[in-house]
């Protein structure tokens, strides 16, 4: 598989991300969860959960973190972008070695993105909140595999993209729920039941939920 693209420079990470936070105010969702409802019928996101890092009248973009691929894992990943060589599997902290790649979105899904706690930092970092940053330069993941890196951090392909008004008309039309991101959600590997676990923090059973429930 190929590793996929790393290290966008500034101006690649100012035009992706920066075009989204220019006016971001008050009803801005950045730092907030994406809850998949039933009645949406987009299959690339049926019962997904997204972490929305920029939101503005511009648009918005965020990153599926409930959603992994099979292979390569982390380590495998590292190798193959040529961070570290076959001996240098060993350099990489045990809790990320073995972590799976996130499938972040259906938006270049060829280009890779880390999600991180705020021990890193640089000036292409994008800090979402004080607890949350994104990076997706090369140097965070010569950090990363050194055991020098965040303390917690989500590896992701591709990323989740909306144009202006489209992710507002979608939740009003009951396609999305949002809640409060809990950062134990966030970068827990148990990814299976996240998607349960961000229902319960609204207060919504998965059980109960169905595709005439409406949205928060």
């Amino acid at each position: 598989m190929h590793a996929g693209k790393f290290g966008i420079g500034k101006t690649h990470l100012s035009r992706d991300f920066d075009y989204f936070m220019a006016e971001q105010d008050i009803n801005s969702l950045s730092g907030k969860l994406l809850i998949a409802m039933p009645q949406m019928g987009d299959l690339r996101f049926e019962k997904s959960v997204i972490y929305i890092c920029a939101h503005s009248s511009d648009g918005a973009m965020g990153f599926i973190i409930n959603r992994t691929m099979q292979v390569p894992t982390v380590s495998d990943f590292l190798r193959q972008l040529e961070v570290i060589n076959e001996d240098e599997r060993i350099l990489v902290p045990e809790n990320l070695a073995n972590q799976a790649l996130h499938v972040g979105g259906p938006v270049e899904p060829g280009r890779g993105f880390v999600l991180h706690t705020p021990e890193y930092g640089s000036e292409t970092t994008l800090d979402v909140t004080d607890r949350i940053r994104l990076t997706a330069t090369l140097e965070i993941l010569r950090k990363i595999a050194t055991g020098k890196g965040p303390e917690k951090c989500i590896l992701a392909l591709g990323y989740s993209g909306w144009a202006s008004g489209q992710l507002e008309e979608e939740i009003s039309s009951n396609g999305w729920l949002t809640c409060d991101a809990d950062e134990q959600i966030l970068f827990d590997e148990k990814h299976d039941n996240k998607y349960n676990r961000a229902l319960e923090t609204l207060g919504v059973n998965p059980l109960l939920l169905s595709s005439d429930a409406g949205h928060a």
